[in-house]
């Protein structure tokens, strides 16, 4: 989105403290880290209220964040004139109203992946942060870890030519406990593989994906697949440059957390990230050991801090975001694609799902 002035009532209460003061909405395990940082390590920043509909999250953050005000009311957060921009954390079907009443409140948005489960919603929220004028970024973290942003630095220094292939995964951290019918349906390509989408097309720089192939399966939990549950997938892309991406998700990774990728192109190959929580290898009698990350809070720490901190600034800057709404809803038509692939067994063109 194109830079824009702050509305009247945030530039106001920005100038008047000289700190950014910032608001969670949502309080559960993203909801909470994110709300450490805005309280305790994003530079001029400040968070002035938590707000969940579950009262004792609420006032559970903010005690231990030593914020001043929880509400079960995001209407209330919103309504403050002492806030500057919101944290979106809440349930991904929530996602789009929040934008859309934050943007018509005058606040800066930064909304958890997906901004959008429809591309009407994708396109709602869009509107609404372009007609009100503020910062709508979206959490795509794995542009701000430094694996990552060198990979894509690499690639626009022209050290690997052309990408032609390309490829992401997640592998959630085992043994999966979750109850699969408590996990919205396509959550793998909504929610998981949503970063995959958003990280191919990201380090393939100018190019626009053009076709999806997808398989999914229930292989963790084979006896929930007949009420829709899937939590394996595999995902090739294709793109209008030639380049072939291929995504991949798992729900369980016993090793632990695990987000890689890789581009190869006409002049080499990069690759970023590790499942590892440190560069530590230890080599003794029972052979060699690393210690593997177990949360996604925990391996892409210094991402999260990044992002938010990036959101900060693009906002006390008055500078575009750095992952825009747009962004999220070209990683969302991927999504869309191979849910469709899924149902149809079949390649199937972006356009059928964005026309």
């Amino acid at each position: 989105m194109p830079a824009s002035t702050a509305p009247a009532a945030s530039a106001e209460s920005l100038a008047a403290s000289g700190t950014l003061r910032l608001a969670t909405i949502g309080a559960g395990r993203i909801g909470a880290n994110h709300a450490e940082i805005a309280a305790r390590r994003i530079p001029g920043a400040a968070l002035a209220a938590v707000s969940d509909p579950v009262a004792d999250a609420a006032e559970r953050l903010a005690t231990e964040l030593g914020v001043p005000h929880a509400t079960t009311d995001a209407a209330e957060v919103l309504g403050r004139d002492d806030i500057d921009g919101v944290l979106i954390t809440a349930p991904a079907r929530a996602h789009t109203d929040l934008v859309v009443a934050a943007a018509a409140a005058g606040k800066h948005v930064f909304v958890e992946k997906p901004m959008a489960v429809a591309l009407a919603d994708a396109d709602r929220a869009i509107a609404a942060a372009d007609e009100a004028g503020i910062v709508l970024q979206v959490g795509f973290n794995r542009r701000f870890a430094p694996g990552f942003a060198a990979a894509r630095a690499a690639i626009d220094n022209h050290k690997v030519g052309t990408p032609q292939l390309l490829r992401s995964l997640t592998r959630d951290p085992g043994p999966f406990a979750a109850d699969p019918s408590r996990i919205p349906q396509w959550t793998i390509f909504l929610e998981t593989l949503i970063h995959d989408f958003d990280t191919v097309c990201w380090l393939n720089p100018g190019a626009t994906p053009v076709s999806v192939h997808a398989t999914a399966d229930a292989l963790i939990r084979p006896d929930a697949k007949a009420a829709g549950h899937l939590d394996t997938a595999v995902v090739t892309i294709r793109f209008d440059n030639g380049a072939i991406a291929t995504t991949e998700a798992s729900f369980s990774a016993l090793y632990g957390y695990d987000v890689r990728a890789e581009v190869f192109g006409s002049a080499g190959m990069v690759t970023a990230g590790d499942a590892r929580s440190t560069d530590m290898t230890f080599y003794g009698a029972d052979g060699i050991h690393a210690d593997t990350a177990r949360r996604d809070t925990e391996l892409l720490r210094a991402a999260y801090t990044a992002e938010l901190t990036a959101f900060a600034d693009a906002i006390r800057h008055k500078n575009p975001a750095p992952v825009t709404g747009h962004d999220a809803r070209r990683a969302l038509s991927v999504a869309l694609a191979a849910i469709r692939s899924v149902e149809t067994a079949a390649p199937v063109a972006i356009a059928e799902v964005t026309e």
